[in-house]
């Protein structure tokens, strides 16, 4: 069973000026089980529309989008929101951890959501954070440092076990030692509970840690000339 399946995904936002009209176009896209691919992306590419019709915060005007088996907008209400907490962890840009709150307590506050027995939530997150290098788990998020932060981010993504994750700019906060870092961790615990990883970034240097890639340009061509879909090149890393 494919980690996300996309099929004949069509969407296009009303009420858009005419004469800048936007649509975004996906035959078909499969990401299966453990697999990583890199999603080469600028502003206003449809990057973040793509990744919100995944997370199921958007809903497209035609095809299916399928996490885990599932059709992810044949759900609604709090179904389709307890089905996101359990089978989707995101990584965002600006991390949107709750301040005021701890490193643990952010991570649990995931595990919350998703509805897990709260006998798991304290043990799961504490491991996590302590496999991330966070050693101060009762610190408030705002007074850790940029890069332990985004190690809080990462153990949020990953608290509750989801066959998919989408890490979206993840390391565009960061600076390069710091960067590296996060993409170690985030790439190997991803591998280690067998979750796909599909990252959106515009930053060159994330293709040398993919053999899967595509643009979004690709993508949207491919779409335009009805060619067909690849999403992934193979190969070694370069």
């Amino acid at each position: 069973m494919p980690a996300l399946s996309i099929r004949n995904l069509v969407f296009a936002y009303a009420h858009r000026d005419a004469d800048n009209p936007f649509s975004l176009r996906i035959p078909t896209l499969t990401l299966d089980q453990g697999e990583q691919l890199l999603l080469s992306a600028g502003s206003g590419s449809g990057k973040s529309t793509l990744l919100n019709l995944i997370a199921g915060l958007m809903d497209p005007q035609q095809g299916s989008i399928e996490v885990a088996g599932q059709n992810v907008h044949a759900l609604t209400g709090a179904s389709r929101d307890l089905f996101r907490g359990r089978n989707l962890g995101v990584v965002f840009q600006t991390f949107h951890l709750l301040q005021g709150f701890s490193a643990i307590e952010n991570v649990m506050a995931a595990m919350l959501m998703a509805d897990k027995p709260a006998s798991e939530m304290q043990p799961r997150a504490a491991e996590l954070l302590s496999k991330l290098g966070i050693t101060k788990i009762n610190a408030l998020v705002d007074e850790l440092s940029v890069g332990q932060q985004q190690r809080v981010a990462v153990a949020r993504a990953l608290a509750c076990k989801p066959a998919l994750v989408l890490a979206d700019e993840p390391t565009a906060s960061l600076d390069p030692t710091n960067a590296a870092a996060a993409m170690d961790l985030l790439q190997g615990l991803c591998k280690e509970q067998n979750a796909a990883l599909l990252c959106v970034s515009h930053d060159p240097t994330m293709a040398s840690r993919f053999t899967k890639r595509i643009t979004m340009e690709e993508l949207i061509a491919a779409s335009a000339g009805g060619t067909g879909f690849q999403p992934v090149r193979e190969g070694a890393h370069p």
